[in-house]
């Protein structure tokens, strides 16, 4: 209720206001069975930009974000928004499992239960608006955009990933470069190396470290989507942009000649990885470098951040990076979200965590942290080590592409079945069967 201080003596208005007073004086109602406070009893102030900002319940952020620096990025996220709501209690509901497998298991149970937690993090892209938005279980948060000023904070192609019919659902909190190759410095300089840019370059390094006797390439695909990463990385630099872009509108077909040709460099990469591949998972395959027990891992630059904040390592001087072979100047993006569930008990609170999450000092305390560089453009760029600067001046270059592995490019439902079809393929590199079970993923579920 709207108090007004008026400066007069005059008995009735003083009466009216002692009433209103005691209105505020009610006690709030309790927790509800999911811990969520009653937003009947709810107080509320006003925001920076004017906007309701709730001052007591609580809010649950569900994640995959559980190892390496992506949950040193999460907890110091949490950390900066419980010091900017200190009343608000912060429920980390974070779930184990690479690429948000087991994640995006358990949310789907949550959604369609109708028991959706606070927000959750998701890619953005096909994930997103061929999901949750078009199932219609997600809130619009153009407004949010409105009041705190972010349409020109975030590439417009950013904004266009998030945006369905005209309507902004969710807000990026960070941006990975998928095609990544790490190497060990001290291995390459001890056989007189250079990192490979090409694909010819990449079997000559490969051909000279496996007659030294060393790994040439780690793969730890103990959970599925590593392997899925990988062969995206290189349909990225066999097709091209362009081509590899014509997959996802059908424009070109997967029993075409040059995805093929895409496919059997695949082949040919995986002649290189370590034997126990199938035992290890992302993790485990960069450490393979990071110890030296490997020279090279395509992976995701999440994988920067496990190797500068969990293994204390240095760019350029422990760990050297290029883009993966034939993809110089192409930057295939994944962008984490959160966004606002439908029919979440306290929205309001949601929204304090989201624009904490865009804001300037939220992008630069997570993303150093989890090897990501900031989503919007106007980051401290000094903040980020060697690393994150080279990507963010790549990332303002680079032609951008949608991933694959992470849900961005394609329907879940043609992610699902690719995913299955190269992990078969991993085992028997029978090419004729990896084409046909693309090209039948694609009629059902690419429109």
């Amino acid at each position: 209720m709207k108090k007004f201080t008026l400066l007069t003596i005059l008995s009735i208005i003083l009466a009216l206001f002692m009433v209103a007073c005691g209105s505020d004086e009610e006690e709030t109602t309790g927790d509800d069975q999911n811990g969520n406070g009653d937003s009947n009893g709810q107080e509320e102030a006003a925001g920076d930009n004017g906007e309701a900002t709730a001052e007591e319940g609580s809010l649950e952020i569900f994640s995959w974000w559980t190892g390496a620096g992506e949950e040193a990025g999460l907890l110091a996220l949490i950390d900066l928004f419980e010091e900017k709501h200190p009343n608000i209690e912060v429920v980390n509901a974070a779930v184990a499992g690479g690429a948000g497998t087991n994640a995006q298991a358990v949310l789907a149970s949550r959604m369609q239960g109708n028991d959706p937690p606070g927000t959750f993090q998701i890619h953005g892209g096909a994930a997103l608006n061929t999901g949750w938005v078009a199932a219609g279980r997600m809130e619009p948060i153009t407004d949010l955009y409105d009041s705190e000023g972010w349409h020109d904070k975030f590439p417009q192609d950013l904004i266009d990933m998030v945006t369905s019919d005209e309507e902004i659902y969710s807000v990026p909190v960070n941006i990975h470069r998928s095609n990544v190759l790490f190497y060990n410095v001290e291995i390459f300089e001890e056989h007189g190396l250079e990192a490979p840019t090409t694909f010819d370059e990449f079997y000559e390094v490969a051909d000279a470290l496996q007659a030294a006797g060393v790994t040439p390439l780690a793969l730890g695909d103990r959970e599925s989507w590593t392997a899925l990463h990988l062969f995206e990385t290189i349909l990225l630099g066999s097709l091209g942009a362009d081509g590899y872009n014509a997959l996802w509108t059908r424009d070109l077909d997967f029993d075409s000649p040059e995805v093929v040709e895409a496919i059997e460099h695949f082949h040919k990469f995986l002649t290189y990885v370590n034997d126990d591949h199938a035992a290890r998972n992302w993790q485990d395959a960069a450490q393979m470098v990071a110890q030296g027990n490997a020279a090279m891992n395509i992976m995701g630059d999440w994988a920067a951040g496990y190797f500068a904040t969990d293994l204390e390592l240095e760019p350029n001087v422990d760990f050297g990076f290029v883009p993966t072979p034939n993809t110089t100047g192409k930057f295939m993006v994944v962008t984490d979200n959160f966004g606002l569930p439908k029919d979440v008990e306290n929205p309001e609170i949601v929204k304090d965590f989201l624009r904490v999450l865009g804001s300037v000092e939220g992008q630069d305390v997570f993303n150093p942290l989890k090897g990501s560089i900031p989503a919007r453009v106007d980051a401290d760029v000094s903040k980020y080590n060697a690393y994150g600067q080279q990507t963010i001046e790549d990332f303002r270059e680079a032609v951008l592409t949608p991933s694959l592995a992470h849900n961005s490019a394609a329907p879940a439902g043609f992610v699902s079945q690719a995913d299955q079809a190269v992990n078969i393929f991993v085992a028997s590199g029978n090419v004729d069967q990896l084409v046909q079970a693309l090209q039948t993923a694609a009629e059902q579920n690419i429109q």
